[in-house]
């Protein structure tokens, strides 16, 4: 066996290990990968950065990160939580249906990692208020991020590498993922309302608590509200014409980010808007795995492994999609589902010049359905989770890592037998 196969392979495999156990921090564990990949002159240099860094999802997710940045410190997304606690009328168990569906909605058209951060804070200041544990209100939203995320181009990273590296866009996740995602929604609270519907009971003195609750303080800037709102719906819209308008999803996020950046740039230091709202961990780790990745393609390993997935499974694509839902479901409940992302996106696309484009779109569906909704298997299975469990653990209520799972994988089994039928029923 060639030596470069064997250094590129060695390489990958060691990364993978030791972005599944959590001993080194991932970004380094990325950038080294990448790295040696150079070193060893597996991947030319000049090929790394002009082919197999996407630039598209890294610049989608800084603009992303800028636009929500800036929105923050208006306060919308505390006013929206605290709007739906007191529609709600205090009544627990329709506040965690509501902040559920809230949290799924804002996963859609934000960062879900972002939502979370936001909304999370508050729902464990309204349990408390209420006199309940907030575990529940922490772990349904976490979920919902997820779900929501599976929805739309940028609801979640796995989403940003497949449109990226497929070329579909913001609608065609919207008419393709939605329809199963809006259903998935629905399904799960349900459930969540089936198991904590007895649980969160309170008096009426607990419920006026929140009803005291003034929500329009929360707003800090509301011209630059008012702003936002439509250069948010301008990003939207031009989403959705994208095909049109002949642009990157990158180039409308940082064009609208820009806009913002400034109607706001009185208000904005921007050594510390950059330090703080722009996670350049996820950006580094996302440029050193694309790199490592592409060592393994460079050696044409990515070649033979599409040709056995072909051969296993008869070129059949049904088969393989199911497989890819199921095989990428059950891994993303305890690995990241990122590296898996990125180490099949190249399999597709050597797929699809056996087989076709048009052949291959319900693949490109399944390993984004199965990678997204995996992650809520356990508590570890996505960035999502982690984090808020990490905002309740510091404000004293720990969640084990059995706490979540017990609920998660119900969902997550339910959820992608959902998405095996809608595959099988509306691409074959």
């Amino acid at each position: 066996m060639d030596l470069q196969v064997v250094l590129a392979v060695g390489v990958f495999i060691l990364c993978f290990g030791l972005l599944t156990n959590n001993k080194i921090n991932q970004v380094i564990v990325a950038l080294a990968g990448g790295i040696f990949m150079l070193v060893f002159g597996i991947v030319d240099q000049n090929k790394a950065f002009s082919y197999y860094i996407d630039w598209n999802v890294i610049f989608l997710l800084i603009g992303m990160m800028f636009m929500v940045g800036i929105i923050k410190t208006t306060g919308l997304f505390q006013y929206i939580a605290i709007k739906t606690a007191k529609v709600s009328k205090g009544e627990p168990i329709r506040i965690l249906v509501l902040l559920f569906v809230v949290t799924g909605v804002l996963s859609a058209f934000l960062d879900n990692v972002t939502t979370i951060m936001i909304i999370t804070p508050i729902s464990i200041l309204i349990a408390i208020e209420l006199g309940l544990s907030p575990l529940p209100f922490v772990i349904t939203q976490a979920i919902a991020s997820n779900i929501g995320g599976t929805a739309t181009l940028i609801g979640d990273p796995p989403n940003l590498m497949i449109g990226s590296a497929a070329n579909l866009t913001f609608i065609d996740f919207i008419k393709n993922l939605a329809p199963v995602i809006c259903f998935e929604m629905i399904i799960s609270v349900t459930i969540f309302w089936f198991f904590f519907r007895k649980k969160l009971q309170v008096n009426n003195e607990r419920k006026a608590r929140i009803l005291e609750f003034e929500e329009k303080k929360q707003i800090k800037d509301v011209s630059l509200l008012i702003f936002s709102g439509i250069v948010m719906a301008v990003f939207i819209t031009m989403l959705f014409l994208q095909d049109l308008l002949h642009l990157h999803a990158a180039t409308i996020a940082l064009f609208c980010a820009i806009i913002l950046m400034i109607r706001n740039h009185k208000n904005l230091d921007l050594g510390e808007f950059f330090g703080k709202e722009v996670e350049w961990e996820s950006i580094f780790f996302f440029i050193g795995l694309f790199i490592l990745v592409g060592g393994l393609e460079e050696v044409g390993v990515i070649e033979k492994i599409s040709h056995w997935i072909l051969q296993s499974t008869k070129g059949d694509i049904k088969s393989t999609s199911i497989v890819i839902v199921w095989g990428f479901g059950i891994a993303s409940a305890f690995v990241n589902n990122i590296p898996f992302v990125a180490t099949m996106i190249p399999l597709i696309t050597k797929m699809s010049t056996v087989l076709g484009k048009q052949a291959v779109l319900p693949l490109w569906w399944s390993l984004s359905l199965g990678a997204c909704l995996g992650g809520n298997g356990t508590l570890i299975g996505a960035s999502a989770n982690v984090i808020s469990a990490g905002i309740a653990k510091k404000s004293g209520y720990p969640i084990s890592f059995w706490q979540f799972t017990k609920y998660g994988a119900i969902i997550t089994i339910i959820n992608l037998a959902i998405s095996s039928i809608y595959i099988g029923a509306f691409f074959f």
